[in-house]
């Protein structure tokens, strides 16, 4: 909506030099107006775009001149002087191309006259000989055949001259580029000149190709044919020298073939020549010798791929594809170079070759297409749909369609387009529509899963084929499918364009083929119908992306849908309101009207006229509880398509209003939504002001008093300020103490976007200036927000702070600025990490005041006259200056002190927080335009040392073996001198030679449990030391640890600031830099040094910081010696990986600690189109990693695997690290075998790695979704080289398993195989075209299943399903079927079996939860399979011994059993499977009692499995078909074999607990009325379900069992349960009552707690309702149990569970017209549902605000037409919590003994006492205490809105409460409360907004709590009583 701002072109102008300046002033006169004159004056001007003016003024003066004054020598010096201007301008400057088209118009005569001043300048320029000035020449030359005649007459004159010069050109910048081999800088500006070069040399003889052809070629001795033989042979020699850029070598490619076309002769024989050099086919007979001579490496039978691609795109680019006028050799080179081209797609695998054979692949087909048109019948059939040509191309978009490239999943999609149109081109004339490999596809592609990227561009191609009534044909469903898809973001565009082509194309089809209006309802159905239901009921992302993405699409194609939407979702949208997950008809109302009125559909104004929507409907949207709904509604209000539509008052209340309740957002993204939504507001305010600011300029009387009905301007401008000044009021509002993060970072978010919106640009009257709404007490308040804990809050106050500086800093006054300032040297040495944060912003704003220095720097330093003198210098440079010396000053002085005691440094002055403080200075300083320079240098050098020497102190900690545990924890005061001493000798202590032998630790051990036991631990683990200054100070471990990493950060960063911000100018001279070479190469030096040698992650993590910042700088800069300098550390570290053994200081633990990231560092600045460090660091790496032979030393080997780990994860490396991931995958399954531990656990970590670089990251938390694999065949065209070595590894690995002895050998590399290949699955597309064909796998995967490790026999279940295409699995299982003994014979291996079990299960899912069903094969399949199971049966039974074969034999009978239920809808008749099944469960151990202790391996699974079997079958017998059937079979089925009532008295909890499960399931089905009316389901086949399962809850002892019964007793209808109690339990209700009740107290578990609870409540309300007694001292227990759930310190679960039963007893107990509880316990409950609305969990509070919709329900369905908000969120929830208990009050005529307890709840808990006594304790509690808990309850939230109902309740009712002991009491202590807190506040230090920000909070926020306590109090008070109060006073 915000509009762009336009690009200025910049032009610049030329000069002429004083010869021609004299030459032109000679022949210009004053009086007439003539061409020199114009010419000087045009020189004289300094703006290129007057200049530009001038020029077209020439023309018209030359065409006026006759005929002679061709011979007029002030023409011929003008036209001199107009060639001599051309060639100097550059070629991007447009005052070239605007002289180039003047000068096309020259009249005739003078045309010769030009030509000659061109020729002659022309001819100078082709005398340069300077390589470098070179490109200047060149672009001239170019802009010369560019579209301007006399460039073009000139380069003809001269032809033989420019061929002669682009020839030694090309020679010349080649032996240049070999000289500066190394020099990238150099090299990179030589190889753009070569390409330029080539380029113009191709332009010259394709556009002068007269002047080569004719009599000049007869001489093969001519000048002209030379030059063309050495510009073919430089083009071959730059084609075939792969080190140049491949932009250089594809230009090569092109002029090699274009030179060739214009030499060679016959025409018709080039075609077979290329086809020759393609195929390496060339015979030297049959090629001319100069050919030969010039291109003779082609010739070669062996060209390289690269090579041979260029070529191909040179053969399509150059040649004349169209008119058929190559004949049949042409019709053959076509058909070659497509060979040529899919047999290199599986060569090339570097990302920018692939992309490139991708677009030749595109520009074939379009070649294709071209050479169809007139081309043979033959071609027509070569290239016809069933063609090779075309089934391999189509193997390519296969493979390729979901490439993570963009560019190569683009040109796939245009090779698919332009096939489908080849096809179409060889049938035309046949129906389309029925042809069969249209059909083909479309069936091919409808099978694919929708997870497929490339499904849907290429479905979209067929659409647009073959219409989209076609395809709805195959399936109606589609829409709904795709619109199911649409949950997913990475899925959502491609959908929705998909969808987008289908509704056009279907929309144009019924346009054609029916009257207007008749087809529009079927088309509503369609599209908009499945639309409509999914934004009512979908979740949260899919509605959110079907808005983004589908719907403007859709409104877009057919704006006339919008009445249709609007209508049907009206109808329901009273009724669904929609909740916290779904958007309900209101939700999606508000959804279509916001993209209506965003794309210009809808006009608000008529929306609300036209009665589409109320205004009370927009408000109930602004406050709904699910958040995108109040943003759609939000979006309605403030997106239009206009940006100076007027903002309505009635928008501006509703923005006022939403404001109230929704900037406490949890969401970072909602937050996003609302500051960018409301910015576009602004925009429209500030936009429609200027607006109606100029329609009141203009205004006349006349229309004054025309449009006096009309709002005038000038009242809504009012109107605009008026609300600007609130919206900034309640933003300043909601910055009150202890507000939450969320509210503080919309609120400075917006006020930051209203400053930048309405800043005052020059010539504007602004309506409204944020810094005019700026008081003291405001700039305090955003100040105060630097003490935020949260970062970003600190960023966005110090943002703001920053466009209001003037303001801001005039309003401080010199004590205030002195006092801050203080606070800020303070925090910089707190030993709290965010306190130097808070120092840094801190200091950052005060560095911009003027008197800075004066107030506060002129009692640290010394003052410096000569600063003040100097005007020129910023206040910010002199002041950061100064600050920067001030710390620097302090923090040598404390690294003095460090060096003697780093414990005292630690506890007392820190010093990374004054460091931290410099690097933040450095950070907002302009270095490009500084004055101080040498103070500069002088500060930058000392700030190094400074770095140096701290880093020094720290680093023994940070690099000893150990830091994390360096000292210990619990010591007493004896030991500091210890730790003292440890402290200096701490030098890293773990060597490498853990790889070589064990450490023996028998000794060490002794010597430890000695010097433990004089460590007699105390309970403080501080340690107390005593500094010069003797004051105590405590220490501990962590504080040591904190300081020294944190120092180590801070340096790093500081190190990395001064290399990115200062060398910018050592492009110059090198001593005008304020930081030298030397000391560049000295910090490289320093970050080297600590990356190899840190320990610490945290210090070796941010020193990399600190690292990349410096190795991006050296990547750029112009210093050849700094640019070369990552190379030359990178070979150095190279060089020590691979000689590194035990002695060597490299650590080879902590996964090689800063190595890696030392080298990510170097490789990763590397500029992305030149790899090669990467390619040479991966090549030794891989080698290295994967040792051809086994070396001494496996250090090496470790440190390459660990460093090839962090390459392949780093994300910047992209697609240029791809090439090498098939090399990582085999050294990681190589390492797998090695005997060292450290190369096995490095591998694993690399194989991880790999496995998500490959298959991407997982998203869900499902292991086996489709989302993170790749089938088979893109798999190993991508990784080829993995398809051989995953093959033999697999053999060697299943030789190993089929030894006859069973004894354990298990292969390392077995699991990572079977990993991997599990990862891949089958697509219907693998077609036979492919060499890598999965079949081979298949035999292999198959006997890995023998694998005695029961987890390998598992995971080849799962390999083995991708290998086997889907209409090959009933074969496949079958024959593993048919593989299982007939009988338990004695050689028979359970492992085996076991492992076949499992393949058969994975298959048969797999197979029967595809969609292929329906067919009659899959039947057949199945009834086969069915059969053969039948036959293997007793190994389900007890003849089999094992029983984990038996139990995986039941779990394949389960999985038949629940997936034939569906199936014998469709009439499969399966009664003789069911008997079998009955069989089985009735010769189980289940029904005979189990014969085993529960220790027997495989029991538990086994019974499980049985009890599952049992379960399915039980649901089948009580299904409809089988219940209403007469026949004796279906009558024997309908009787269960074993009845549930038998499960749940099993002895085993495992079969209980899925017994209980499933009554749950079944009982939830019933409930919900699922299951059709007058049948019970499976329900009714079991007898006294109550009594059994009150018998268990009495009984159960397993945790998890007892749960689910009491969860069932709690599901089902009390009236049933109730009445049993007594004889099943001997039980009265009241004692189950308080029996549940006890356990919800005393139980162990929450889980057992809350259902408890929720049963307990349950059992009040039916005995409240059915009138039965409860005793107070019960309902008193249960009220007292649900606060106890309601602490803000439970689980989850407790507080939802509590939510509940309030929701549940809202309308009985809390809203009643009777007081059923009594006053305080019912106000207690709703305390209660008040603090659940406060707590930090969304979910809770979501759940809380459920209770007061019950309770707005209520009150709608009796006052009737009054709007009441029925679904709101917390915020709003709450405020109409309190504002119904004051209704509920009066209701019940409590007022005067209910406002004494509100009052109560006004003042809350007194935690003042605690305030005193914890202060002192919490100074060093713990180092990252972050004060309240709660980040999202605001406690003045709830004051103020609390205080609100109270004083209209006191307004409303005139209460006066002349009764007062109550009163008074509350009196009393609210008074009190008020002089502990000034006194406190008093107590506290200077600005203790800062330095105790804790505590003043609190104090803050208890001061407001008591004044308005007693503020109301007053109120209550008789005249009378304040009257003598105020006497007294």
């Amino acid at each position: 909506m915000v509009l762009k701002k336009k690009k200025e072109i910049r032009v610049d102008a030329f000069f002429l030099d004083h010869h021609q300046l004299e030459k032109l002033q000679r022949f210009s006169k004053a009086e007439e107006h003539n061409l020199a004159s114009l010419l000087l004056h045009c020189a004289q001007l300094r703006n290129g775009i007057q200049q530009i003016q001038c020029i077209k003024q020439m023309m018209p003066l030359v065409k006026q001149m006759d005929q002679n004054s061709a011979g007029d020598p002030m023409v011929k010096a003008c036209l001199d002087i107009l060639g001599e201007t051309y060639f100097s301008l550059g070629a991007k400057n447009p005052l070239k191309k605007v002289l180039a088209s003047s000068l096309n118009g020259l009249p005739g005569h003078l045309t010769m006259s030009a030509v000659q001043s061109f020729v002659c300048c022309l001819r100078e320029e082709l005398k340069t000989t300077d390589v470098y000035l070179y490109r200047k020449v060149l672009d001239n030359l170019a802009s010369c055949m560019e579209d301007f005649s006399l460039g073009r007459a000139c380069i003809k004159n001269l032809f033989e001259e420019v061929l002669q010069f682009l020839q030694k050109l090309l020679l010349d910048i080649q032996e240049e580029n070999r000289k500066n081999y190394g020099n990238r800088i150099v090299q990179t500006q030589l190889m753009h000149d070569l390409l330029i070069a080539i380029k113009v040399s191709m332009m010259l003889i394709q556009k002068f190709q007269e002047n080569i052809q004719g009599s000049l070629w007869k001489h093969s001795d001519s000048f002209v044919w030379h030059s063309m033989c050495s510009l073919l042979k430089s083009s071959t020699n730059f084609l075939m020298d792969a080190t140049l850029l491949q932009t250089v070598q594809t230009t090569s490619g092109l002029a090699v073939i274009l030179f060739t076309r214009a030499m060679y002769e016959p025409v018709e024989e080039l075609p077979s020549l290329i086809s020759d050099l393609l195929l390496g086919t060339v015979e030297h007979s049959g090629v001319p010798a100069w050919f030969v001579g010039s291109c003779g490496v082609l010739c070669t039978a062996e060209l390289p791929n690269s090579v041979l691609l260029f070529l191909c795109h040179g053969a399509l680019a150059m040649l004349d594809w169209k008119n058929g006028s190559m004949g049949e050799n042409g019709e053959k080179l076509l058909l070659d170079i497509a060979s040529v081209l899919l047999s290199l797609s599986s060569e090339l695998k570097e990302s920018s070759m692939a992309t490139s054979l991708s677009r030749v692949l595109a520009i074939w087909t379009n070649s294709a297409l071209a050479a169809l048109v007139p081309g043979s019948p033959d071609l027509k059939i070569k290239l016809n749909g069933s063609s090779d040509v075309i089934g391999k191309l189509l193997e390519y978009i296969y493979t390729h369609w979901d490439h993570p490239l963009d560019a190569i999943r683009h040109q796939t999609k245009l090779i698919f387009k332009n096939l489908l149109q080849i096809h179409q081109t060889t049938i035309a004339g046949s129906n389309g529509k029925s042809d069969p490999f249209f059909a083909r596809l479309i069936k091919h592609l409808l099978s694919l899963d929708w997870h497929v990227k490339g499904k849907y561009a290429s479905l979209g191609c067929l659409v647009e084929c073959v219409g989209t009534e076609n395809i709805l044909q195959l399936d109606r469903t589609i829409p709904v499918q795709i619109l199911d898809v649409m949950s997913d973001q990475s899925l959502a565009p491609y959908a929705s364009d998909l969808l987008e082509t289908m509704f056009t194309n279907h929309k144009a089809h019924f346009t054609l083929s029916f009257q207007e209006g008749t087809w529009i309802d079927q088309w509503h159905n369609i599209w908009v119908s499945p639309l409509l239901v999914i934004l009512c009921e979908g979740n949260h992302d899919q509605t959110t992306y079907i808005i983004d993405y589908y719907l403007p699409k859709l409104l877009k194609c057919n704006p006339d849908s919008l009445s249709y939407m609007i209508r049907i979702l009206q109808a329901s949208a009273d009724a669904n309101l929609g909740s916290c997950s779904t958007r309900g008809a209101l939700g999606a109302l508000m959804a279509c009207l916001r993209t209506a009125r965003a794309h210009g559909h809808l006009e608000l104004s008529n929306i609300m006229s036209s009665c589409l929507v109320s205004t009370e409907c927009i408000k109930q949207g602004l406050v709904h509880q699910h958040s995108q709904v109040c943003i759609d509604a939000l979006g309605l209000l403030c997106e239009t398509h206009r940006t100076t539509e007027i903002v309505s008052l009635e928008e501006m209340k509703l923005i006022q209003f939403f404001m109230m309740y929704n900037l406490n957002n949890q969401s970072p993204s909602i937050r996003q939504q609302i500051v960018s939504l409301l910015r576009k507001l602004f925009c429209r305010i500030q936009e429609s002001s200027q607006v109606l600011y100029k329609l009141e300029q203009n205004k006349t009387k006349q229309e004054l008093v025309e449009n006096s009905a009309k709002v005038p301007p000038l009242r809504i401008l009012q109107q605009y300020k008026d609300f600007m000044s609130s919206v900034c009021a309640r933003l300043f509002e909601v910055l009150f103490p202890g507000s939450s993060h969320p509210t503080r970072f919309s609120a400075l978010s917006i006020l930051e976007s209203i400053a930048e919106i309405f800043s005052v640009p020059k010539g504007q009257t602004q309506i409204f200036q944020l810094d005019q709404e700026i008081d003291s007490a405001r700039v305090q308040t955003l100040i105060q927000c630097f003490a935020s804990t949260f970062e970003e809050v600190k960023i966005l106050a110090f943002r703001l702070l920053m466009k209001l500086r003037d303001v801001a800093l005039n309003l401080q006054d010199s004590e205030h600025l002195d006092l801050l300032f203080q606070a800020a040297i303070d925090l910089s040495t707190s030993t709290k990490p965010y306190d130097c944060v808070t120092a840094s912003y801190l200091l950052n704003f005060l560095v911009y005041h003027k008197e800075l220095q004066h107030i506060c720097l002129g009692k640290w330093l010394e003052h410096n006259p000569q600063l003040d003198e100097n005007t020129s210098v910023s206040t910010v440079e002199k002041n950061t200056l100064a600050v920067i010396k001030l710390l620097l000053v302090i923090v040598e002085e404390e690294v003095l002190q460090a060096k003697k005691s780093l414990l005292q440094a630690a506890a007392s002055f820190p010093m990374y927080g004054r460091v931290h403080c410099i690097t933040g200075a450095l950070q907002q300083l302009p270095f490009n335009n500084l004055i101080l320079v040498s103070e500069w240098k002088e500060v930058v050098t000392r700030l190094i040392l400074m770095s140096y020497s701290l880093s020094a102190v720290v680093s023994p900690v940070v690099q000893s073996s150990s830091p994390e545990g360096l000292i210990p924890m619990d010591s007493d005061p004896e030991s500091a001198g210890r730790l003292q001493m440890i402290l200096h000798e701490i030098q890293p202590q773990d060597t490498n030679d853990y790889f070589m032998q064990a450490k023996i630790l028998k000794e060490h051990c002794k010597e430890e449990s000695g010097e433990l036991a004089d460590q007699r631990p105390m309970k403080n683990i501080c340690m107390e030391m005593r500094g010069k200054d003797r004051e105590a100070c405590d220490v501990t471990a962590q504080m040591v640890l904190v300081c020294c990493w944190r120092s180590m950060k801070e340096v790093s960063l500081l190190l990395g600031t001064l290399c990115k911000l200062l060398p910018s100018q050592t492009t110059s001279e090198p001593s005008d830099g304020l930081i030298t070479v030397e000391q560049v190469k000295n910090i490289g030096d320093y970050f080297k040094h600590h990356l190899l040698q840190s320990r610490h992650r945290g210090a070796f993590e941010l020193a990399y910081a600190g690292f990349v910042q410096l190795t991006e700088m050296l990547s750029r800069c112009n210093n050849e010696s700094l640019h070369k300098m990552p190379e030359h550390w990178l070979n150095c570290v190279l060089e020590e990986i691979k000689s590194c053994d035990h002695s060597s200081t490299l650590c080879a633990t902590r996964r090689s600690a800063g190595i890696p990231f030392y080298i990510q560092a170097l490789l990763a600045s590397e500029p992305k189109n030149r790899t090669d460090l990467l390619k040479m660091t991966m090549k030794e790496l891989i080698s290295l990693a994967a040792p051809l032979s086994e070396s001494l030393s496996v250090i090496p080997q470790v440190h390459a695997l660990n460093i090839l780990r962090a390459l392949y994860r780093d994300t910047r490396l992209g697609e240029n690290i791809m090439p090498y991931v098939a090399d990582g995958i085999k050294a990681s399954i190589l390492g797998f075998t090695s005997p060292v531990w450290a190369v096995r656990n490095s591998s694993t970590l690399l194989f991880s790695a790999l496995i998500t670089r490959i298959f991407g990251v997982k998203r869900g938390k499902d292991e086996n979704s489709k989302k993170n694999r790749m089938t088979g065949r893109e798999f190993f065209s991508r990784f080829p080289s993995l398809y051989p070595f995953l093959l033999t590894q697999l053999e060697v690995v299943t030789n190993t398993l089929n030894s006859e002895a069973e004894e354990l050998k298990i292969h390392p590399s077995l699991f990572l195989l079977l990993l991997i290949l599990g990862r891949l699955y089958p697509s219907p597309m693998d077609g036979s075209h492919s060499a890598l064909s999965t079949a081979p796998f298949v035999p292999l995967i198959i006997r890995c299943g023998h694998s005695p490790v029961y987890r390998c026999r598992e995971m080849s279940g799962r390999a083995l399903v991708p290998f086997v295409m889907a209409n090959e699995v009933p074969h496949t299982v079958l024959a593993l079927l048919r593989g299982l003994p007939d009988s338990a014979t004695h050689g028979m291996r359970q492992n085996s079996v076991h492992g076949t079990l499992l393949q058969v299960f994975h298959l048969l899912q797999s197979y029967l939860e595809s969609n292929q069903f329906v067919s009659l094969d899959f039947q057949q399949g199945l009834g086969d399979i069915i059969t053969c199971m039948g036959t293997k049966l007793w190994l389900a039974e007890r003849l089999n011994p094992c029983l984990v074969t038996r139990a995986a034999y039941l779990d394949v009978l389960v999985m038949l059993s629940t997936h034939l239920e569906k199936f014998q809808k469709q009439g499969m008749q399966l009664l003789d499977f069911w008997e079998e099944m009955k069989k089985v469960i009735s010769d189980s151990e289940l029904v005979s009692g189990i014969p085993y202790s529960s220790a027997e391996p495989g029991l538990i699974q086994y019974l499980q499995s049985t009890t599952k079997l049992v379960i399915s079958v039980l649901s089948v017998s009580a299904g409809p078909d089988i219940q209403s059937s007469d026949s004796a079979a279906s009558r024997e089925m309908a009787k269960p074999s074993l009845s549930v009532t038998h499960l749940l008295h099993c002895e085993f909890h495992e079969v209980r607990l899925l017994a209980l499960e499933a009554i749950l399931q079944w009982l939830k089905q019933r409930n919900s009325k699922r299951i059709a009316e007058g049948r019970g389901g499976v329900l009714c086949l079991v007898t006294d379900l109550e009594d059994t399962l009150l018998t268990m809850a009495l009984t159960e002892t397993n945790a998890q069992c007892f749960c689910k019964v009491l969860e069932i007793l709690y599901n089902m209808d009390l009236r049933n349960v109730v009445p049993k109690t007594e004889c099943s339990i001997k039980m009265y209700p009241n004692e189950l009552l308080t029996w549940s009740l006890n356990l919800a107290d005393i139980s162990s578990s929450p889980e057992g707690q809350t259902i408890a609870l929720k049963f307990a409540s349950r059992l009040i309300i039916h005995h409240l309702q059915n009138h039965q007694q409860i005793s107070e001292e019960v309902l008193k227990k249960w009220v007292q149990l649900i606060v106890y759930f309601c602490g803000d310190e439970q689980e989850t679960e407790m507080l939802l569970a509590a939510a509940e039963v309030l929701k549940s007893i809202t309308s009985f107990l809390l809203i009643n017209e009777k007081l059923i509880l009594g006053l305080s316990d019912t106000l207690g409950l709703w305390k209660c549902v008040i603090l659940l609305l406060q707590n930090e969990d969304l979910v809770v509070r979501d759940a809380a605000a459920e209770v007061v919709q019950v309770a707005q329900l209520e009150k709608k369905s009796s006052e009737g037409t009054e709007f009441a908000f029925r679904i709101v969120n917390a915020p709003m929830a709450l405020d109409l919590a309190f504002g119904k208990v004051c209704e509920l009050l009066q209701r019940w005529e409590e007022i005067h003994a209910g406002v004494p307890i509100l009052l109560e709840w006004l003042l809350g808990d007194n935690d003042l006492q605690r305030d005193g006594e914890t202060s002192a304790l919490e100074e060093d509690d713990s180092l990252f205490d972050k004060g309240e808990v709660n980040f999202w309850a605001e406690k003045l939230t709830h004051v103020r809105q609390l205080s609100k109902h109270l004083l209209c309740l006191i307004s409303v009712t005139h209460l006066t409460l002349p009764d007062h002991g109550e009163l008074n009491r509350l009196s009393r202590i609210a008074l009190d409360r008020a002089q502990c807190i000034e006194h406190l506040l008093g107590a506290l230090p200077l600005v203790p907004e800062f330095t105790r920000t804790p505590e003043f909070t609190r104090l803050a926020i208890q001061k407001e709590r008591v004044s308005v306590c007693l503020k109301i109090l007053n109120l209550l008070k008789p005249d009378d009583i304040c009257r003598n109060e105020n006497l007294e006073k």
